[in-house]
């Protein structure tokens, strides 16, 4: 399987981009009821299992996002942001987007 670089800016050094795809997503729904999920015990103390949680709903967002990009033939992905939202009171939606493009390394 081929790798996709995925970066937060909107150039990669050492690369220069020779075509840009267009928009990809990796979106996810999760149940984000604080204390069915574990953020906070009863006594209103957050969890510190949780971190790593949102940590990993994020990395499955953007494993999404670069399944996409890969796809439609895609070897990069830049400005990757974050966005989420909730769909109900017990279900939140994490979204990881940017732009797929085709890269190619900088000869010097």
């Amino acid at each position: 399987m081929a790798a996709v670089l995925v970066v937060t800016t909107e150039e990669i050094p050492g690369y220069r981009i020779s075509a840009v795809i267009g928009e990809v997503i990796g979106s996810i729904a999760r149940l984000s009821n604080a204390f069915t999920e574990g953020i906070r015990s009863l006594d209103g103390n957050l969890n510190p299992k949780r971190s790593r949680e949102l940590t990993q709903w994020r990395k499955d967002a953007v494993t999404e996002m670069v399944e996409q990009a890969r796809q439609r033939g895609a070897n990069a992905v830049i400005g990757l942001r974050f966005d989420n939202r909730n769909i109900s009171t017990a279900w939140a939606e994490i979204c990881a987007y940017g732009t797929a493009v085709k890269v190619d390394p900088v000869n010097d």
